[in-house]
């Protein structure tokens, strides 16, 4: 995280200003400089959201969204090619040398993270670009991943036990979160080639004892992560064949299991804190516990910044699993409901967390995705020009204000609608009376007021 004890000394200066100008989430424009006041913003898209509610309430009886989600069929020619093993091949060949080729980067390039492409790719690139890809064209990773490509399809040693869940990919959603968000210089490229290397260890080894097919459906972090964002893609894959559907419609469909409001609440809480952590409250704090090491004990303010950094973030997380699970808990009991209706509703984040994610890394996406072009040239950082483009200068003038203030405010809102929308679907289709499934849906209505008012609230923060 960006410090502010980096001017007081030299040696803070190395040891934690260093810290991640690829990875510095929140690069660009916030909605605190939007051209509406802070209390119009919060009236306004809650009235959109109350709107909605009545909108709902009124025009939709009955659950379609399961129904939408079958699809229909693309052409034959179309489904062939884009099913076609061999594409599915080349594509995960062409994955696996990029992971290689990242990887050597990250282990034997610069030092510095802006002359190494490796922080780039992993921090913007992947982690922002593979979430847009899934909700646009659905479940692209499932051949794009490069973990599963390389690991063959294998008899598992053991079952996957049923309580496990999502819990395992909820883990490993955390542990990433933890080392771009809270370890003191997570774009250091050593860094990243040693989580690579364990990341990649705990992969294999999930899918060496449970199967492959399993682990990549429950217990990979990225698998579930972009198949949960998938759902909402207007495209979506059946059997051998490619149909196209409602946006947002597989939203209904999502497989239910144990961890998986841990798993999502990972995605949201994390992206929530990353936009606390950089108001002047926190990072005032931050310069608080530094303070008081350095100069002379700088490994400890980074130990320090690290496990405060940590504790927020499992804090956030677990804000958003609460306030959840309270939501539904009024909803089953105004709806005359059962385990069934928090099961169904549950989905209902995933939109939320997509729209968070917009909302806080649009600008970074825009302005720092552009430095992967020269940076693919010159991976190491040796004045190496392997494609020709490592004279390219990224175009900081690419976006007016006000456009990077309404793309926030856009993905904010209707991502909480679509929220809305899947909720009040899930909840006519496990509740008997319309009346009740109406009734259960108050407190979800508070609660979507609530995610973006805060989403709101946390990107107009100075």
């Amino acid at each position: 995280m960006r410090s502010p004890v980096a001017a007081t000394t030299a040696t803070a200066v190395g040891a934690l200003a260093a810290a991640q100008p690829a990875a510095a989430h929140g690069i660009g424009t916030g909605v605190g400089e939007s051209p509406l006041p802070a209390w119009l913003m919060y009236f306004g898209s809650a009235t959109i959201l109350v709107v909605s509610f009545a909108a709902l309430g009124v025009l939709w009886a009955r659950p379609i969204l399961a129904r939408l989600a079958q699809g229909r069929p693309l052409g034959e020619v179309v489904s062939r090619f884009l099913c076609s093993p061999l594409l599915a091949g080349l594509l995960g060949a062409l994955s696996v040398a990029l992971l290689i080729f990242v990887w050597i980067a990250a282990a034997f390039g610069s030092d510095f993270p802006t002359q190494n492409f490796a922080p780039t790719f992993v921090y913007v690139v992947f982690w922002l670009g593979m979430p847009l890809l899934s909700v646009l064209f659905g479940n692209i990773w499932s051949v794009l991943n490069p973990w599963r490509a390389i690991f063959p399809n294998n008899v598992p040693l053991r079952a996957y036990p049923a309580w496990l869940g999502y819990f395992p990919a909820a883990a490993g959603l955390f542990a990433f979160a933890a080392l771009e968000l809270a370890y003191y210089n997570p774009a250091d490229p050593r860094t990243l080639a040693l989580a690579i290397a364990i990341y990649s260890a705990w992969t294999w080894t999930g899918a060496a004892i449970f199967g492959r097919e399993t682990w990549f459906r429950f217990g990979d972090a990225f698998s579930v992560y972009f198949g949960l964002l998938a759902a909402m893609a207007p495209l979506a894959r059946r059997g051998d064949r490619i149909v196209a559907r409602a946006p947002i419609s597989g939203l209904a469909t999502v497989d239910r299991g144990p961890g998986l409001l841990g798993f999502i609440a990972a995605a949201l809480g994390s992206v929530a804190f990353d936009g606390f952590s950089r108001t002047e409250t926190w990072q005032t704090r931050l310069y608080d516990v530094q303070s008081s090491f350095l100069p002379d004990r700088v490994g400890l303010a980074e130990l320090m910044t690290t496990l405060l950094n940590l504790g927020c973030l499992l804090l956030f997380v677990w804000i958003v699993a609460l306030v959840f699970l309270g939501a539904l808990e009024v909803s089953r009991r105004m709806g005359h409901g059962d385990h069934r209706l928090s099961e169904a509703v549950l989905p209902s984040l995933v939109p939320i967390a997509f729209a968070y994610l917009i909302a806080h890394y649009f600008a970074l996406f825009i302005y720092q995705g552009q430095s992967a072009v020269p940076l693919a040239s010159d991976p190491l950082g040796r004045g190496w020009n392997l494609f020709g483009t490592a004279s390219v200068t990224p175009d900081l003038t690419l976006l007016a204000t006000n456009t990077i203030w309404y793309v926030q405010a856009a993905a904010l809102i209707v991502g909480h609608v679509c929220g809305l929308t899947v909720a009040h679907d899930r909840a006519l289709a496990v509740l008997p009376r319309v009346r009740d499934a109406l009734r259960s849906q108050y407190a979800i209505l508070v609660l979507m007021v609530f995610y973006t008012v805060g989403g709101f609230w946390l990107l107009s923060r100075p």
